[in-house]
């Protein structure tokens, strides 16, 4: 029995390792924030005139 305590206590010593670095860097860690530009092609946003209609759905 004495093993499987040894083995809980070391598993309980880890995720509460693993909890306290999860809250540190949530806690001390700021984002920078940052502007994101996203080119758009001009052919997705105004696509070419051709008179017919495209029904393949593609």
């Amino acid at each position: 029995m004495p093993t499987l305590f040894r083995f809980l206590f070391f598993c309980a010593i880890l995720a509460g390792t693993v909890y306290g670095a999860m809250w540190a860097l949530a806690t001390f860690v700021e984002p920078e924030p940052r502007d994101v530009t996203i080119r758009i092609p001009s052919e997705r946003v105004n696509p070419p005139a051709t008179g017919t209609i495209n029904t393949t759905g593609k």
